[in-house]
């Protein structure tokens, strides 16, 4: 498990990404591998959302990440302190010449599973579940 605080701002939720990709590497997922870029993406997603969407003054989100050897599912969990929770059945519902909207929608296509729970304290934790890798 690899747990986190980042700053609420676009460079949190950069070095989120690169704090996640650098604990994938060293659980033995390479650059270049599907598990990989899928929580690549996930991760970028969801940080940037508690960046922009979730961001209290003062407060930062903490990125957690589970992952099962054996199976090699990643389990992706931001959580921040806004207390809106994202609505699941507007996903990809944003305009068409909107320029946000979409982050969830790519979510939901590369993730296995994903939702959102309330969280200890104020806020809430939004998760994505990768599926097992077949080979």
């Amino acid at each position: 498990m690899f747990t986190k605080a980042f700053a609420a701002t676009p460079l949190g939720a950069n070095l989120a990404r690169r704090f996640a990709l650098t604990q994938l590497h060293d659980w033995g997922t390479p650059p270049g591998a599907p598990l990989h870029d899928t929580v690549a993406l996930i991760v970028a997603e969801l940080a940037a959302n508690a960046a922009r969407h979730g961001r209290v003054r003062g407060r930062n989100f903490e990125l957690c990440l589970r992952y099962e050897h054996e199976t090699t599912v990643v389990r992706i969990e931001v959580s921040d302190t806004h207390p809106r929770r994202p609505d699941p059945s507007t996903v990809g519902m944003a305009e068409p010449d909107a320029d946000g909207g979409r982050g969830l929608a790519l979510v939901e296509a590369v993730a296995h599973r994903w939702g959102v729970d309330d969280r200890t304290g104020p806020g809430r934790t939004v998760w994505a579940q990768t599926g097992p890798v077949v080979p």
